[in-house]
């Protein structure tokens, strides 16, 4: 069985990754070539690497999910449909693990924002953020951005987000969670179905089964194969289990047994989709609350981290920011109007995804193949399961997820790239906003320039 001890690859570092239309939705003419490419970009590379990968973006996807479902009605059920939907499409576009999370911003002001904001305002928001996207996309804009964002900004957006993750998720390790209201109620107790204990158990069975994919350590033990063959088998054996998965469904048990009456409460069937009917109030509030502090994250993490960081994981699967852009900004002028949740790409679910196996776009059609069966089989129905899984097992997944996308920044070559990555770092994290981080590294950035001449 193939290891799952994976890591983020060290390359080279060059200023921009070349950018090929390789995996471009345009790149094939013939519908031969097109049902090649498809067939190609959803091979498994390994099974049980390619399951357990899919569990890796869970844990920003079923908070955040929950959260609106509780808070705000969303429809559960045609979400899961329409971001399953998303999730075998852009498998089958990119052929990599490209994860369709929520858009954070959006989803964030929901919460807060009580009643005066609620699903026409939410799909409002997500409507015009798509749209500004698909239009960045068809001019090129998107990737005249691309090419003139200075790498170390990126990486600096990209470590913001991933330590923004961790601790976010030592927080839903730590704390009783009520999603609905996006507060904590409380010390988590050592001891029960959801305590601490069993985060911790989680996550020390996922370091030793996935380590932290050191090089160096991978290379330790092929020259000490044959010295030690029996503890060589032995280690084989441990790295090739699916550790995230196998947390995942223990999570799955543990909501049943927390609450085995649930089962009494699901009502089968889909939910039914209509189209949303938008006021004017609510485009107003959606576009001026919502979609202008989601721009910012979803042109910088959605897209251009999401395509540097694809360079770092898949350096023969280059694709453009330009169709990236676009696939991001169609999945919401659709889905949208039905009342499934807005969603991007994220470069967080793609490290997360890539560190727990995920190798291929048949990753993602999986996991978007049972969102569609979930979604039509139980329909919102599954937020009463959903409610009772150990949001500590959540936080471990999200945990490890913020890790990897935070040692994508490991690049950096120079103590200048250094200094502006962490100015962005830092500007991002303190101001909750990846916008005025983006921003002060880029001035730090023409600074050190101009001190140059």
């Amino acid at each position: 069985m193939e290891s799952q001890n994976h890591h983020i690859p060290h390359y080279q570092t060059s200023q921009h990754s070349p950018e090929t239309t390789n995996n471009s939705p345009t790149s094939s003419n013939s519908p031969a070539k097109i049902i090649h490419k498809v067939k190609k970009n959803l091979v498994f590379q390994s099974k049980w690497a390619e399951i357990n990968g899919a569990m890796g973006d869970l844990g920003t996807y079923i908070p955040i999910v929950l959260a609106l479902t509780l808070a705000k009605d969303l429809d559960l059920g045609t979400t899961l449909i329409f971001t399953g939907i998303y999730n075998i499409v852009t498998g089958a576009i990119y052929g990599v693990p490209m994860p369709v999370q929520p858009m954070k911003s959006i989803a964030a002001v929901a919460i807060s924002n009580g009643s005066d904001f609620g699903i026409p305002e939410i799909m409002a928001a997500g409507i015009c953020t798509g749209g500004i996207l698909f239009v960045l996309g068809v001019t090129g804009l998107m990737h005249l951005a691309y090419k003139l964002i200075p790498l170390p900004v990126v990486r600096g957006i990209q470590l913001s987000q991933g330590l923004s993750f961790a601790m976010s998720a030592v927080k839903y390790i730590r704390n009783v969670q009520d999603f609905a209201k996006s507060k904590a109620k409380g010390n988590r107790h050592w001891l029960g179905l959801d305590g601490l204990v069993l985060a911790i158990v989680c996550a020390c069975f996922i370091i030793i089964v996935n380590g932290a994919g050191e090089e160096s350590a991978e290379r330790e033990a092929n020259d000490h194969e044959e010295e030690r063959p029996k503890r060589s088998r032995l280690r084989r054996i441990v790295a090739s289990l699916p550790s995230a998965f196998i947390v995942f469904l223990l999570g799955v048990i543990l909501a049943f047994v927390r609450r085995p009456n649930v089962v009494k409460d699901i009502n089968f069937g889909p939910s039914s989709i209509e189209v949303l009917k938008i006021t004017k109030h609510a485009w107003k509030e959606g576009f001026i609350k919502g979609t202008i502090p989601q721009l910012p994250l979803s042109v910088l993490n959605s897209v251009i981290a999401v395509c540097k960081l694809s360079a770092d994981l898949f350096p023969g699967k280059h694709f453009s920011a330009t169709s990236v852009s676009v696939t991001v900004g169609l999945m919401n002028l659709v889905g949208c109007w039905f009342g499934a949740m807005p969603c991007c790409h994220g470069a967080g679910g793609l490290a997360g995804q890539y560190k727990f196996g995920g190798r291929s776009g048949g990753c993602v059609a999986l996991l978007g193949a049972v969102k569609m069966v979930l979604g039509l089989v139980l329909g919102s129905s599954l937020v009463m399961v959903l409610d009772q899984f150990p949001v500590g097992v959540l936080g471990v997944l999200l945990l490890f997820a913020g890790i990897e996308l935070a040692m994508a920044s490991r690049d950096m070559n120079s103590k200048e790239e250094f200094f502006v990555m962490l100015v962005c770092t830092s500007v991002s994290l303190v101001g909750s906003s990846a916008a005025l981080g983006f921003v002060c590294g880029i001035v730090v950035h023409v600074l050190l320039k101009i001190r140059k001449f």
